[in-house]
C-alpha cells in the first residue's frame, strides 16, 4: 500500500495519506479504516513538534489515531455538515471527558498541497486503541470480559447522558479497547446535545441499531428528534452481540430484514427471541433495553442499568498464590498470535519484587518454562503456528505485532533468563490490575547471544534474578 494513492473503503475511492507523512507532530504509518466522511490513520510521534500542530507530542502518547476529515471539493451543505461533525467530536471531548470516552489529543488542519484531494481536510488527532469490540467479537468473548465490556459501556453511555449527550451511533465498531484493557466509546460525529429531554439529529444511523420509533419519526425544521433511549435500544443490540457471538436478536440476512424484523417486534407480531447463549441476567438486562417503545424502555436508563449490573456481578476478588500478591489473568492487548486471531490470557505474578526470605539472585541465567494459558495448545508437540507466542523487542514499549521479535516460542519450551525488569510496559489482567514485569530470554537456537523478552505472564515460574539495567 505504500505507493498507491487509492484504495476502496465502503465502495467508495478514497485518496490515502502516504506512510510517512507528517501531520502536526505525527507521522503517519497506515490506514486503519474509513467511514463515509473520514478515514483514520495509525500514527507515531515524531522526533520534534510540527507546524500548525497546539498539541506537544512529544510529551504525550507514542502512538494515535489521526481522524482525516476531507473537505475539498465539497459543497457548501456537505462541507458544513464534515465541520459540523468535527465541531460536535471537539465539543464533546472538552466539556465531558471520561476514561470511558476515547481522549482527543489534538485538531488541526492538514497541509498536503501533493494531494489535492485531503488538502485542507480537518484532523482530529485521537488516544490510539488495539481494537474494537467488532474485531473481539470475530474471535470470541467469555462471558466475564463480556461483562466487563458492557459495564463499561454503561458507564461511557451514563456519563454522556448525564452530561447531556446522546451517542446515536453506538455499535461494536464504536466501542473501542485501549492499551490498557479499558472499554473507550468513540465517533461522537453524530452525537447530539440535548436540550430538555430531547435533541434533534439528521435522519442518519447504522439500521442494525436503530430503535423501532427512528423507523417512524416525522422529520421536522430541525431534523428527526433524539432521546437517549436511543442509546439504551443500541446497548440491547450490543449486549446480545457480546454474549452471542455477535448475533443480531432479530433475524434476517441483510440490515434491511433485520429492521422489517424490529418492526414486527415493535408492532406486536413477533416475539423477542434472544440467543441461549445469553446468561440468565443479561438476557433481562438485553430484553429491558429493546422494550418496544420509546415510553417502554424510558425507566432504563443507563445509570439504572449500571446499577443493576453492580449489584447482580460484582468484582471478583483478586487471586492469590503461593502468598505472593494478586496473581493475574492477563489479556495481551488484541494481538494477532502466530497469524491466528485468538486472544491470549496468561496466568501472572504481579508483585514486582522478590518475595520474603527467597535469598539472594541467581549468578547466571536461569531456565524459565514458557506457558500457554490456551488449553488447546498445552499438549501439542507439533509447534503449530497458531500456538506459537511472541517475545518483545522493547519491553518499554507496547506489546503489539510490530514490537515482536521474528523467533517464536511454544507451551513448554524452556528459556534462559538472564535478569529480571520490574517496571516494563504494563499488561492489564481481567480486573484491570496490572502486570509490569519482563524477563530477559535468550532466543532459542544458534545465537545464543541473542535476546528478547518475555512477559511474566507468560511463565509460571519464579527464579529469583538480578535487576535488569
Amino acid at each position: 500500500m505504500a505507493s498507491d494513492r487509492t484504495a476502496s473503503w465502503a465502495g467508495e475511492e478514497t485518496q490515502l495519506l502516504p506512510p510517512g507523512h507528517r501531520v502536526g507532530d505525527w507521522i503517519v504509518t497506515e490506514p486503519i479504516g474509513s467511514g463515509g466522511w473520514a478515514t483514520v490513520y495509525a500514527a507515531r510521534a515524531a522526533d520534534g513538534p510540527g507546524e500548525g500542530s497546539t498539541g506537544g507530542a512529544a510529551e504525550g502518547p507514542a502512538e494515535a489515531a489521526l481522524k482525516v476529515l476531507p473537505t475539498a471539493g465539497l459543497g457548501p451543505h456537505q462541507a458544513r455538515k464534515v465541520a459540523e461533525a468535527a465541531r460536535r467530536e471537539v465539543a464533546l471531548a472538552r466539556t465531558a471527558p471520561h476514561p470511558r470516552l476515547v481522549r482527543l489529543l489534538d485538531t488541526l488542519v492538514l497541509a498536503a498541497p501533493g494531494l489535492p484531494a485531503l488538502d485542507g481536510a480537518i484532523v482530529l488527532v485521537m488516544e490510539r486503541a488495539r481494537c474494537s469490540l467488532r474485531e473481539l467479537l470475530h474471535t470470541g468473548i467469555d462471558a466475564a470480559r463480556g461483562a466487563r465490556i458492557v459495564t463499561g459501556i454503561c458507564e461511557g453511555l451514563a456519563h454522556l447522558h448525564g452530561s447531556g449527550w446522546v451517542h446515536t451511533d453506538l455499535k461494536p465498531e464504536n466501542v473501542l479497547v485501549g492499551d490498557d484493557g479499558e472499554v473507550r466509546l468513540s465517533d461522537f460525529g453524530f452525537a447530539i446535545e440535548l436540550t430538555g429531554t430531547h435533541g434533534y439529529a439528521a435522519p442518519m444511523g447504522t439500521l442494525d441499531y436503530l430503535p423501532p420509533e427512528r423507523w417512524k419519526e416525522p422529520l421536522g425544521e430541525h431534523g428527526v428528534r433524539i432521546r437517549p433511549t436511543a442509546d439504551i435500544w443500541a446497548l440491547g443490540i450490543v449486549i446480545h452481540e457480546v454474549f452471542a457471538a455477535g448475533a443480531s436478536p432479530f433475524p434476517g440476512a441483510t440490515p434491511t430484514q433485520r429492521g422489517a424484523a424490529v418492526q414486527e417486534y415493535a408492532e406486536g407480531r413477533a416475539a423477542l427471541r434472544m440467543d441461549h447463549a445469553l446468561p440468565e441476567f443479561w438476557r433481562a438486562l438485553a430484553a429491558d433495553c429493546l422494550a418496544p417503545g420509546h415510553t417502554a424502555r424510558a425507566p432504563h436508563t443507563a445509570d439504572s442499568l449500571l446499577a443493576r449490573i453492580r449489584t447482580e456481578q460484582p468484582a471478583a476478588p483478586p487471586r492469590r498464590r503461593r502468598g505472593t500478591r494478586a496473581a493475574l489473568l492477563t489479556l495481551v492487548g488484541c494481538l494477532l498470535a502466530g497469524g491466528g486471531g485468538a486472544l491470549w490470557w496468561y496466568a501472572a505474578d504481579a508483585s514486582g519484587t522478590h518475595g520474603p526470605g527467597r535469598g539472594a539472585p541467581a549468578a547466571g541465567p536461569a531456565g524459565i518454562r514458557v506457558f500457554n494459558a490456551e488449553r488447546g495448545c498445552q499438549g501439542r508437540t507439533d509447534r503449530e503456528p497458531q500456538c506459537s507466542l511472541g517475545l518483545a523487542v522493547d519491553p518499554r514499549r507496547a506489546y503489539t505485532a510490530e514490537n515482536v521479535v521474528p523467533t517464536r516460542v511454544w507451551h513448554g519450551d524452556v528459556l534462559d533468563a538472564e535478569c529480571r525488569l520490574a517496571r516494563g510496559k504494563p499488561i492489564i489482567d481481567e480486573e484491570d490490575l496490572t502486570s509490569t514485569v519482563w524477563y530477559r530470554v535468550r532466543l532459542p537456537g544458534p545465537d545464543r547471544a541473542a535476546t528478547a523478552w518475555l512477559p511474566a505472564v507468560r511463565t509460571k515460574d519464579r527464579p529469583d534474578l538480578p535487576p535488569c539495567p
